[in-house]
């Protein structure tokens, strides 16, 4: 137990399967492990008073559904920020009701079971495309599986909801990269470079929800910017940071999943073959295996808002606790055998990687889980030979379990 830290560069540097070893020695601890905060090389605020880990499925399931004991708005992440910066970054993800209930009726008049059916359409088209570009483009029948194939769909799929012209697409890619690569040498490394890339993606989000709130077009910027709940409208400002946190987000976290989701495809070949012999009967069960298995955002924390008691641990109002969703996906205690990979494996108890419920839960999931079954259905399909054949470069992050370079190859 003393050579895990969670606050530790070493942690999330470490190797998946000895990090899947230490979450369950976490688990089988009384009560909540605490862990301090350490301080972070070039980040302007000073670490917080530490935070208590969740990691059991059963308690991320209970903070995520007691929004009254377990609050967003003082933020989401581990570090503290002053609360202007909290909203800039997470929008909505760092409020609590009455504002948190204002901004998602204002904003989820996008996600409509209407404007989802459009976006259906496109998914398909845009999984379409991105195949003809590999079988046209890579003679060699090789290639980056992040950058070419799980990196495009959702990138060019948000970008068209939201009415970003194509030529904008590479500016996007760049900014989310910055935003949630902060941490990696690789994509920036520096909370300079971070604030830059958020900075620029605000301003250029306010200039186009102004534009549509003027002109409106077939996006759902334009409806977003236009909806009114108790007359109420999005300012700029909310529609710039809501923006931040709805382009990384349908980005990033997508991504992962189909990166994570081949490379398990391709390590338990007898799922595979179970999966794409069945693919209608299997597709529910496995996208949701996928994203338990891969749990693309690692936390999320709350803080206490008054005395209580977890798991037999004793909180104080104040206190942080932190869900770790990697580590709840993979709890024995609710999940048969759950470090395989498992696509037939029952949809209850539910996997927490959407989150666990309660009213933060992800306003992009169902667009998520069609993304990921639509790209493996064209894969599978007209590629069916694909398979990773390098080692993935993963992400410096202790927030998202991201893939950056995964090499595949197809006969």
């Amino acid at each position: 137990m003393s050579e895990i830290d969670l606050s530790s560069l070493e942690f999330w540097l470490a190797d998946r399967n000895w990090r899947h070893g230490a979450y369950r020695t976490l688990r089988d601890q009384p009560g909540l492990p605490f862990f301090a905060e350490r301080v972070i090389e070039g980040y302007p605020f000073p670490p917080g008073p530490g935070y208590f880990a969740v990691t059991r499925h059963e308690d991320a399931w209970t903070v995520s559904r007691n929004p009254q004991v377990f609050c967003s708005g003082h933020g989401s992440n581990i570090g503290d920020l002053p609360q202007e910066m909290n909203e800039f970054f997470g929008s909505m993800i760092n409020m609590d009701d009455p504002k948190h209930f204002r901004m998602r009726s204002i904003v989820s008049k996008g996600f409509t079971p209407k404007e989802v059916a459009r976006v259906e359409g496109f998914v398909t088209e845009k999984a379409r495309t991105i195949v003809d570009r590999l079988l046209r483009e890579f003679p060699d029948k090789s290639c980056d599986f992040v950058e070419n194939v799980a990196a495009a769909l959702p990138l060019e799929v948000i970008c068209d909801m939201m009415g970003i012209p194509a030529e904008d697409y590479s500016k996007v890619f760049h900014w989310t990269n910055t935003i949630l690569g902060a941490g990696d040498p690789d994509f920036g490394g520096s909370y300079e470079n971070l604030m830059t890339a958020a900075l620029e993606m605000f301003q250029y989000a306010q200039e186009l929800g102004e534009s549509r709130r003027s002109h409106p077009t077939d996006d759902i910027t334009s409806v977003m910017m236009n909806a009114e709940v108790d007359g109420e409208q999005l300012s700029s400002q909310e529609f710039g940071s809501f923006f931040i946190l709805l382009v990384v987000a349908g980005n990033e976290t997508t991504r992962n999943a189909i990166s994570h989701g081949m490379k398990a495809l391709t390590d338990f070949p007898d799922q595979r073959d179970l999966w794409f012999g069945d693919f209608e009967t299997h597709t529910r069960t496995a996208v949701e295996e996928i994203v338990r298995f891969s749990a693309p955002v690692i936390h999320f924390r709350r803080t206490v808002t008054t005395d209580t008691e977890l798991a037999g641990q004793k909180l104080s109002a104040g206190d942080k606790v932190v869900m770790f969703y990697g580590a709840a996906n993979r709890d024995e205690r609710v999940f048969t055998n759950p470090e395989a990979f498992d696509v037939t494996r029952s949809l209850q108890p539910q996997q927490v990687g959407f989150g666990a419920g309660g009213p933060h839960f992800c306003l992009g999931a169902n667009l998520a889980r069609r993304e990921i079954s639509v790209i493996f259905d064209e894969l599978r399909r007209r590629m069916p030979t694909m398979r990773i054949t390098g080692e993935p470069a993963y992400l410096q992050s202790n927030f998202i379990n991201g893939i950056k370079r995964l090499e595949c190859s197809w006969a």
